[in-house]
C-alpha cells in the first residue's frame, strides 16, 4: 500500500523525521516499510487489505506519535498508483514531470468535479478521475491561481503530489507487489 501524509514537512512547522515515521508505521504492525522524500510518502505492507482501515490506524498511530502535526493520512492499494499514472489526461501537452501533479482525496468516494470555472485559470487545468484531482500547472505548483483556488475550496481536503513523486511511488509499490511497472509513464 502506499500511505501519503498531508501537510507534512512544508512550511517549516510541521516536522515529522522519516525515520520517526518508520519506526511508527513499523509499529503500528506494518511491513516492508520504506519512504520516499522528505515529505510523508509510505510504501508498506498490511494484513488488512482494507485501505481505509489502514489509513484510520496510521492516523490514530500519527496523532499520537506526533500531536503537533496530527497528519491526515489518505491509503492506495499497491494497484490504485499504477491507474493513476495510466489516467493522466495531460501527459500529452508535456513530458516535463513539474507541470504534473495529483490530488489524492481521502475516503473511498469518488472524486467530484470541483465547482469553478477552470477555463479562467488557462493554460492551467484539471481532470477529475477517481479518487484524484489531476493538475496541469505548466507555471509549477507555488505560483499557481488554480491549485491556490482549489484548496480554498470547502470540501474533503486531499493530499497533493508532484508528478516524480507519483511515477516514484508507483514504482515502489509494484516493486513490492511483484507487478510490471507501467509503461508509457512519464520518467521520474
Amino acid at each position: 500500500m502506499v500511505a501519503l501524509l498531508r501537510g507534512v514537512n512544508v512550511g517549516g512547522a510541521t516536522k515529522v523525521p522519516m525515520a520517526d515515521l518508520r519506526r511508527v508505521v513499523a509499529d503500528s504492525g506494518f511491513g516492508d516499510v520504506r519512504t520516499y522524500v522528505n515529505s510523508g510518502n509510505v510504501v508498506l505492507t498490511s494484513p488488512d487489505p482494507d485501505a481505509e482501515a489502514v489509513a484510520a490506524r496510521l492516523r490514530a498511530a500519527c496523532a499520537e506519535a506526533f500531536p503537533a502535526v496530527r497528519p491526515d493520512v489518505v491509503v492506495r492499494t499497491a494497484e490504485e498508483p499504477r491507474g493513476v499514472v495510466a489516467g493522466n489526461p495531460f501527459l500529452d501537452r508535456d513530458a516535463d514531470p513539474t507541470h504534473h501533479h495529483v490530488v489524492f482525496l481521502p475516503g473511498p468516494g469518488p472524486a467530484a468535479a470541483p465547482d469553478l470555472d477552470v477555463a479562467a485559470f488557462h493554460p492551467e487545468d484539471l481532470a477529475v478521475g477517481r479518487r484524484e484531482v489531476y493538475l496541469f500547472l505548466p507555471g509549477g505548483m507555488g505560483r499557481s491561481r488554480l491549485a491556490q483556488r482549489l484548496a480554498s475550496l470547502p470540501g474533503p481536503a486531499g493530499t497533493a503530489r508532484n508528478w516524480r513523486t507519483v511515477t516514484t511511488l508507483s514504482a515502489m509499490a509494484d516493486a513490492r507487489s511483484g507487478a510490471s511497472p507501467q509503461s508509457g509513464a512519464v520518467p521520474g
